[in-house]
């Protein structure tokens, strides 16, 4: 490889790895939103910059050995270079970058293990194959793959899993966390500035794993607090005739025995709970929007949209179909 493609190559490696966001909007370390994730990205780069240091000197030294390399063969004797400079470049050198960023690394876990305020909500975070269940402490308040907290405060997450190992990880604010089957884990989240971030399960764990999607949406504290008040709700009763007739619809099929919604008598915790269905923007663990058209499939065919998923499907006529999608849309 010439000089001038060793150059681009480089050059296009640190741009894809200093690119914050792909095209599709997928999240990245490098674009932190929160306390967290900006010493993660603090730390990255400067592994990064040291590595292009130590890549440079390396190149330099492959150079000036390549230019000898065609000049007359330096007699031992003659040889500037010794001992020492092998020591000093190749043990003493490496051993204090290394010793440096050991350092360096165990002040920032330190500080990821510790919130910088002292956490005034607590969410506990259930994995389940494949979705996610959030309980807001003292509220009841329950949720599923759609995870709200307020800007500018630290938040504790205590994970538990009720299946297999999964990990919660939300690259743009902090550190993945492991869920353990019968252990306890905790983390913590704290958001600047408002939004909605993508998390991801970061732990293999079986045919949907990839598709074991969250979100993180941090508000500004008033309409947190709002949402909060709203999410810890029973259901309204249905007005329109259509709804009242989708909520018998419900209580008479299969998905009372899977979900509930409180207030009713529909209170199985195998799936998420739907009290507030209407106000998440995706289903099916943030594999489909939440839309009429979308939650019809989900309901009908489930498998077409998440192969594996243990939802079953649900026969039903088009009229209660209908009367079930009143129902579930008015559910805010």
């Amino acid at each position: 490889m010439t000089r001038g493609r060793l150059v681009r190559a480089s050059l296009l490696v640190a741009a894809s790895a200093a690119g914050a966001c792909a095209p599709s909007g997928a999240p990245s370390v490098l674009d932190p939103r929160g306390v967290g994730a900006r010493r993660i990205e603090g730390l990255w780069w400067l592994m990064f910059w040291i590595s292009v240091v130590v890549f440079a000197v390396v190149v330099a030294f492959l150079a000036v050995a390549y230019v000898r390399g065609h000049r007359k063969q330096t007699r031992l004797s003659e040889a500037r270079w010794g001992g020492p400079f092998v020591v000093v470049s190749g043990i003493v050198a490496p051993s204090l970058i290394l010793a440096g960023v050991f350092v360096v690394s165990l002040n920032d876990m330190m500080a990821l293990s510790t919130p910088p305020q002292e956490p005034g909500l607590t969410i506990d975070i259930i994995g389940h194959d494949w979705w996610w269940e959030a309980r807001y402490q003292g509220s009841g308040a329950v949720t599923a793959n759609e995870i709200h907290i307020p800007t500018g405060e630290s938040v504790r997450l205590r994970l538990t899993t009720d299946d297999v190992i999964h990990s919660f990880w939300v690259p743009q604010l902090q550190a993945k966390t492991d869920l353990i089957p019968g252990q306890v884990n905790s983390m913590w989240l704290q958001a600047d500035e408002a939004g909605r971030y993508r998390g991801q399960c970061a732990e293999f764990c079986g045919l949907q794993h990839a598709n074991m999607i969250f979100y993180v949406i941090a508000d500004e504290p008033g309409k947190f607090e709002s949402w909060l008040a709203n999410e810890a709700s029973e259901a309204a009763e249905p007005a329109a005739s259509g709804a009242a007739r989708g909520e018998s619809v419900f209580l008479q099929s299969s998905c009372a025995g899977c979900h509930a919604v409180r207030g009713t008598e529909a209170d199985s915790d195998l799936g998420p709970d739907l009290t507030h269905l209407a106000r998440r923007e995706t289903i099916a663990s943030g594999v489909l929007d939440n839309t009429r058209s979308e939650l019809a499939r989900w309901i009908i065919d489930p498998q077409s949209a998440k192969p594996g998923a243990i939802m079953p499907p649900t026969e039903l006529s088009s009229a209660d179909l209908d009367a079930l999608l009143d129902y579930l849309e008015g559910l805010k």
